[in-house]
């Protein structure tokens, strides 16, 4: 079950991406991948401060 919502939303951000401009995509493309990497950095460091 899970997975198929993966799929649906996957298939309406890509709908999404589909209808605006570039230079907001690659806006929102950016941001999406800087939070990412912050989420995994704070994560690295919070499971090494527990080992």
């Amino acid at each position: 079950m899970s997975l198929l919502i993966v799929i649906v939303a996957m298939g309406l951000l890509a709908g999404a991406a589909i209808h605006t401009s570039m230079p907001v995509f690659l806006a929102a493309s950016a941001a999406i991948a800087l939070w990412l990497l912050a989420f995994g950095a704070r994560e690295r460091i919070a499971r090494a401060r527990h080992r």
